[in-house]
């Protein structure tokens, strides 16, 4: 063997394994251009593929095992001429002043205009006719907040709106749509169905201070007893639950209250029982009694808002509860209107108050106007009605 040629082998070798480093400029510039395509990659998917915060969340806040395959509560707000045509006006008898808009000085209409498109599918069309039909001889029962009401008239005057004769639509007991305490309960005397609404903002009870007591002491909530009128809720074909503006510390236990309440009480083979999420407000520069407005906006939000996290935890607990009553049987559903609420920033009453309203009184972010956004919550209802077979009769 030759000497010399063994010993180039290891400078061979040197000469094959050695790298030359990068300077610091060449690495600037490297990672310069690596974020530069990481944004432009999530950009480019977030068109195609918009983001949806509660897909990054540990558990599933909006749809139940028993739920339609579509889930209607995330998708985005889209442009719709036509979408007005399909609505209501103004002129609905059910409508209380407070959500008249238009009629209150809102010149701008935009906000009709807007149609709700769920992610990956489609909301059934609302039919008025075909809910009439499968509401025969039942009772829908809307009990909660003044929210609850704005979404119990709006869905008055979705279903009045197929009604040919409106004569034939009216308050049992001959209230007046502006009657606020208590309940009203509009019959459809062509179907023999009733759709009420009870005021009970806390849903539980309120004890009155001891007779004589001074001003100093308060009412006392009772979050372990119902409010009287859930006596009258018995029976109801279909309950939708809503007090999510007045749910703080105490809302675990106001929900464990209202689960053994209709437990005990609602049909499993009958009874299809709905808790509402939050509808989130919108106050800007303040809250409601410190200068909060809301009447700069005439879109909805463009971009993917992430849900506050006390309506995520309110959320939860709503859906916890579901899915306790439906293991025992109960066709009990989380109507989540959350999420696509809080992208309406514009849909509010906002200065646009009914007549009478002081000029100073703070503006209205949390109510929305009629027609409006509530109109899409109760087409989500309608949609999870259809899923679940829905029939009074």
């Amino acid at each position: 063997m030759d000497l010399h040629q063994e010993s180039d082998h290891p400078q061979k070798l040197h000469h094959l394994f050695s790298l030359s480093f990068p300077n610091k400029k060449d690495v600037a510039y490297s990672f310069i251009l690596f974020i530069s395509l990481l944004i432009t990659s999530i950009v480019f998917c977030n068109l195609v593929t918009p983001f949806y915060p509660h897909l990054l969340l540990p558990f599933s806040f909006s749809r139940t095992p028993n739920a339609s395959p579509c889930d209607y509560s995330y998708g985005k707000w889209v442009w719709d001429e036509n979408y007005p045509t399909r609505k209501y006006s103004e002129d609905c008898p059910f409508l209380d002043p407070g959500f008249q808009c238009r009629r209150n000085g809102r010149l701008d209409v935009g906000y009709v205009k807007w149609r709700w498109q769920p992610h990956g599918c489609n909301l059934p069309r609302f039919d008025a006719k075909d809910f009439l039909e499968r509401s025969r001889n039942g009772r829908m029962v809307f009990a909660g907040d003044s929210i609850g009401r704005n979404q119990w008239e709006s869905l008055l005057c979705m279903l009045t709106h197929g009604v040919s004769n409106r004569s034939t639509v009216y308050e049992e007991h001959g209230n007046p749509i502006t009657k606020h305490r208590g309940f009203l309960s509009i019959r459809f005397q062509d179907y023999n169905f009733t759709i009420q609404y009870y005021r009970v903002p806390l849903l539980v009870v309120i004890d009155d201070p001891p007779e004589n007591a001074s001003r100093q002491v308060r009412r006392a909530i009772r979050v372990d007893k119902l409010h009287r009128f859930s006596s009258k809720w018995v029976g109801a074909d279909v309950l939708v639950f809503s007090a999510g503006h007045w749910w703080t510390q105490d809302k675990t236990l106001k929900m464990s209250t209202l689960k053994s309440w209709a437990l005990k009480n609602c049909d499993p083979k009958t009874s299809h029982v709905f808790f509402r999420s939050y509808s989130p407000v919108h106050f800007r520069g303040g809250e409601w009694n410190t200068g909060g407005h809301c009447d700069l906006s005439n879109a909805p939000e463009t971009n993917h808002l992430k849900p506050e996290v006390n309506e995520l935890v309110n959320n939860q607990i709503i859906e916890n509860v579901v899915k306790e009553m439906e293991t025992a049987k109960h066709k009990v559903q989380f109507l989540n209107i959350t999420y696509l609420t809080a992208m309406r920033k514009d849909g509010h009453p906002s200065r646009h108050r009914e007549p009478g309203t002081p000029a100073k009184a703070p503006q209205d972010c949390s109510h929305w106007c009629l027609p409006g956004v509530p109109d899409t919550w109760n087409e989500l209802l309608y949609a999870q009605l259809l899923s679940s077979g829905y029939k009074a009769w």
